[in-house]
């Protein structure tokens, strides 16, 4: 008996087209020696080098984010001490504003009763 895998892998365009079947194959060896290219280095050399390390992309990556922390940090700090001058310039202003604009309002009920007051007197 055939089973439906082997039925599927007889029709598959690989085994029907020859020139398909060995461009995959030719595809897959190249896979297989870069994998090779790549890991054979690797596996050869278990020393640390320090200063190739520094010079990698990814290493330089990192090196750039931690520089960006340490200036946010100090950024954030800076940024606190001013919005704790700004709060307290607010409260102050306010709270001076606020006298200031009800000082106003007294003066103005003053002088409308003046100005009625001399008013009345005048047309007399």
């Amino acid at each position: 008996q055939v089973s439906e895998a082997q039925l599927a892998l007889k029709r598959s365009p690989l085994t029907e087209n020859p020139k398909l079947a060995a461009m995959a194959r030719q595809a897959m060896l190249l896979v297989v020696l870069l994998l090779a290219l790549l890991v054979a280095p690797a596996a050869s050399s278990l020393s640390f080098d320090e200063v190739g390390a520094k010079n990698r992309p990814v290493s330089k990556v990192i090196t750039l984010l931690k520089d960006m922390l340490k200036q946010l940090e100090k950024e954030a700090v800076e940024d606190e001490e001013i919005y704790d001058k700004l709060a307290c310039w607010c409260t102050n202003n306010d709270r001076e504003k606020t006298k200031s604009i009800s000082d106003a309002e007294a003066r103005i009920e003053d002088l409308t009763n003046k100005i009625e007051g001399l008013t009345a007197q005048s047309a007399r």
